[in-house]
């Protein structure tokens, strides 16, 4: 074949690029050296798995149900049901999640004080409610960053199923780089198409074609040029982005490599197989994963919508917990479920709500799992309503803080910014009346010791 000098250059180059994925599926360049570094050999925890409620789930209506206010707080949901945990009712609903409360704890006193949206948002996902000038990035962003457990997998070490739900899960000062790479897609149907990995107009035959061909005219393979800097990049991008295009890490996403009763027992829909794509992805080792659940902003129709939603959460996160469970994964990934806030306790019968819940993040619960937090506590209390936190108030700083310490990082580490110099990773962790204590009761290692719930 004769290609002249231009011609193989512009061939290279042209599908290189055609082929390039998205900035986080590539080789990173050194970030810089953070002023402490994390220990991994402390670690609990390998991968965490948020599962987003995005809008808001009411907690009383999910966690922390008061049945005995009648209509007026508990709604439609007047029977909660006992589970295996007996200090612990949920909701009726939740009968999946009812018979495994051992493997999971409740906090019942998540407390922010916003009722907006976005700041919600971004305080769950940061643990940064200082106000400040600085834009902090994801919790899941921080730690693709400081990579404490060396992950040098295919995949990128952020990945949210099947796209993020806020404007905050980003990498805020650390930049693009380490936002996560959203699948889109619908892993529920009889092919997940998966943003720059998975495509159905491209198959893996025409992809090693291309790849032949780049070999082909490979200038360094055939000693044209000797390649510059830029050019030999451009060849490493390429080989990674074949690696993965073309690899065993894609079959993570094939869901037909579950048998049928599995993916049964998930739920047969968009939600539970996400979290069916979660476990595959934990099983390989991904550090950050998250499952966004959309539809939990229920101002008006609310006990309609809960009804429709709460059964595709009992059923799709009971499995994951379950399935982490069985296959021995659970101690070293960590569980995460809830939203940005709660929704308010008093039921809003009036026109035009009709039966709905406004916005509330004085008060609000979430769920966490394993990686080295026990099962079977519940942390904090609310008071007779719902309203406010009546003991042991958890800040987001301090459940951040502690998914960083069952991690391997250190909470009060600093990192480089490029302007302001060392800045902590968790600066609420310092501020006043932003944080309480992290949650160390719920560490395996101190489970001889009581409660701390005052």
């Amino acid at each position: 074949m004769n290609i002249s000098r231009r011609q193989a250059l512009g061939t290279l180059s042209g599908l290189a690029a055609s082929l390039l994925i998205r900035p986080p599926l590539l080789a990173a360049s050194p970030a810089p050296t953070p002023k402490t570094q994390p220990a991994p050999s402390e670690a609990t925890g390998k991968t965490v798995i948020l599962v987003f409620l995005a809008g808001g789930p009411s907690h009383t209506d999910t966690f922390d149900p008061k049945p005995e206010k009648g209509r007026s707080i508990a709604g439609n949901y007047l029977k909660p049901i006992q589970t295996n945990n007996p200090n612990l009712r949920i909701n009726e609903k939740l009968q999946h999640l009812a018979k495994i409360a051992d493997k999971y704890s409740i906090i019942r006193s998540m407390t922010h004080n916003s009722n907006a949206h976005e700041i919600g948002q971004y305080v769950i996902y940061t643990g940064d409610m200082t106000k400040g000038k600085i834009v902090y990035p994801s919790f899941g962003a921080m730690i693709s960053y400081l990579n404490p457990m060396d992950y040098k997998g295919k995949l990128p070490p952020y990945i949210c199923i099947t796209k993020s739900a806020t404007r905050f899960n980003e990498g805020g000062f650390l930049g693009s780089l380490y936002k996560p790479l959203d699948t889109l897609g619908k892993p529920e149907s009889d092919f997940f198409e998966v943003e720059g990995i998975i495509n159905r107009a491209v198959s893996s035959e025409d992809m090693l074609d291309k790849q032949q061909l780049l070999s082909a005219v490979s200038t360094e393979q055939h000693g044209m040029i000797e390649l510059n800097e830029e050019q030999q990049l451009l060849e490493k991008m390429q080989k990674e982005n074949f690696d993965l295009l073309l690899g065993e890490s894609r079959e993570i996403f094939n869901l037909k490599n579950e048998d049928q009763a599995t993916r049964e027992r998930y739920g047969l829909n968009n939600f539970g197989q996400s979290c069916l794509v979660a476990r595959r992805l934990a099983e390989h080792g991904t550090p950050v994963i998250s499952v966004v659940y959309n539809g939990w902003d229920t101002h008006k129709e609310h006990f309609k919508r809960m009804d429709q939603r709460l059964g595709t959460l009992d059923q799709g996160l009971a499995a994951l917990i379950s399935d982490l469970d069985k296959r021995k994964l659970l101690d070293q990934t960590i569980v995460l479920c809830g939203g940005e806030f709660g929704r308010s306790p008093q039921v809003m019968y009036d026109p035009p709500w009709n039966g709905g819940r406004g916005h509330y993040g004085d008060a609000f619960s979430y769920l966490i799992a394993g990686g080295g937090f026990a099962g079977g506590k519940v942390i904090g209390s609310t008071n007779a309503t719902s309203e406010q936190v009546a003991t042991r108030p958890v800040y987001p700083a301090d459940l951040i803080g502690s998914v960083y310490n069952r991690m391997g990082i250190d909470p009060m580490m600093r990192v480089a910014h490029n302007i302001l110099g060392d800045i902590p990773i968790l600066p609420s962790l310092l501020e006043p009346g932003q944080h309480s204590s992290l949650l160390e009761e719920l560490y395996i290692e101190n489970q001889d010791k009581p409660l701390h719930n005052a």
